[in-house]
């Protein structure tokens, strides 16, 4: 399985979201799920901002070599599932993907309305990106237990 992470500028919020679920994945020996992240306005080959990667780091999360990567047809092509930080990355999302595999990621956590978005903290300080941290660390891991429900073919 490969899940593809959207937001904007692929530089804040999907670094730390790729970061944590790749984590999660190998906390519970996934081997065949791929994650991967690109943005609907990435600058290609950006690196992961500062306080994206200043809070990775006091996660032990190395996002050093995070490059960004413009959401494309071939990337979304290559995904099974499509995870995105707001509805308006969804509907971005849903010019290159079928609607099928294009979920907003607190959507597909379970949860509803603004508390299913993740607010950009570009531009913030590092509190900002912090409390972004919290909401994707707890997201993912609602995320990861649906993963592993379905794959046991558990209710979704």
């Amino acid at each position: 399985m490969h899940i593809l992470l959207v937001c904007t500028g692929n530089t804040c919020r999907t670094p730390m979201a790729e970061a944590i679920l790749r984590n999660l994945v190998e906390q519970r020996g996934l081997a065949d799920v791929a994650i991967s992240s690109a943005g609907t306005g990435a600058w290609e080959g950006a690196p992961a901002s500062e306080g994206a990667y200043l809070v990775g780091l006091e996660h032990g999360l190395d996002l050093s070599g995070h490059r960004a990567r413009l959401l494309s047809p071939s990337l979304a092509g290559a995904a099974d599932l499509i995870l995105t930080m707001s509805r308006s990355h969804r509907q971005r999302a849903l010019d290159v993907a079928p609607e099928d595999k294009v979920h907003v990621l607190g959507e597909y956590a379970g949860l509803s309305g603004e508390s299913a978005e993740v607010p950009d903290p570009f531009g913030g300080d590092i509190a900002e990106y912090r409390e972004t941290y919290g909401r994707l660390e707890q997201m993912l891991g609602a995320v990861m237990e649906r993963l592993a429900r379905e794959r046991t073919g558990g209710e979704r």
